[in-house]
């Protein structure tokens, strides 16, 4: 059950819980029993998890000052092999549908 926060002229702040169907209805101090004017508080919400809570920090961070990359980190990614032309692979696909007595794939210029 949410907990409103009303004023009384006389007495100071008080604290109420009641139903959100009865935030509206009128509340009356509990020690002169005088009307008293609801206080507009921000919501108690509980606390995100650590984690979370710096995730979201770092990503509403990243949309106004984005940092920027002075290094390089990671590990380096794997060199590939170099693109070899089509007509290179035909020629190594004949050299292995003959026997390797007859021809050897590094005969086969590149």
């Amino acid at each position: 059950m949410p907990v409103y926060v009303f004023a009384c002229h006389e007495c100071g702040p008080f604290e109420l819980a009641r139903p959100m169907a009865e935030a509206s209805s009128r509340a009356y101090c509990p020690a002169c029993q005088r009307q008293a004017r609801r206080v507009f508080t921000p919501p108690r919400l509980a606390r995100l998890a650590a984690p979370v809570q710096r995730a979201l920090e770092t990503e509403e961070a990243s949309a106004h000052e984005p940092r920027v990359v002075t290094e390089m980190r990671g590990r380096p990614l794997r060199r590939g092999r170099e693109p070899v032309p089509p007509w290179v692979l035909h020629l190594r696909r004949l050299a292995w549908g003959r026997s390797a007595s007859s021809k050897k794939v590094s005969d086969i210029p590149c």
